[in-house]
């Protein structure tokens, strides 16, 4: 009997894992000589959320963000978040959360040190959840051209 319950958790484990509810895009906007946009979107599938950057401590894994050294790339600001923004007081976590449904771009400025072809990676770590479970908080690296 133990092994059919250890065969039925392993199952449904493998199910949740295989999901891919965040599916991410990248692209680039020039803003002006040498300042461009990064856009980093994540598409959800319902009925799945991800959550805000702002997210306070305490709660799940807030979205975020690690650029790798680029000598030809200076970062301005922090990312800025464009989405339709959902706060909500999740009682599992007892925290506010902060979270975005169905899309959500994340938007880095950066300026180039020259006029120069080059790339910006990084990582990008998230945690999905739904009304009934949340996925572990996963890392994805990305690599993104950026073309004068």
């Amino acid at each position: 009997m133990k092994g059919i319950y250890v065969s039925i958790f392993l199952l449904l484990s493998i199910c949740v894992s295989a999901q891919q509810p965040v599916n991410w895009s990248y692209s680039t906007r020039k803003v002006s000589d040498k300042v461009y946009e990064i856009r980093l979107t994540a598409t959800i599938n319902s009925p799945w959320h991800i959550y805000s950057q702002t997210t306070p401590d305490g709660g799940p894994v807030k979205t975020s963000f690690v650029f790798s050294k680029n000598p030809l790339v200076a970062l301005v600001d922090s990312p800025k978040e464009e989405g339709k923004l959902i706060q909500k007081h999740e009682d599992v976590f007892d925290v506010d959360v902060k979270y975005y449904e169905n899309k959500v771009v994340f938007v880095q400025k950066v300026q180039l040190k020259a006029k120069v072809k080059t790339n910006i990676s990084g990582t990008v770590e998230y945690m999905v959840c739904n009304n009934q479970q949340c996925m572990p908080p996963k890392k994805e690296t990305f690599s993104i051209a950026i073309n004068d």
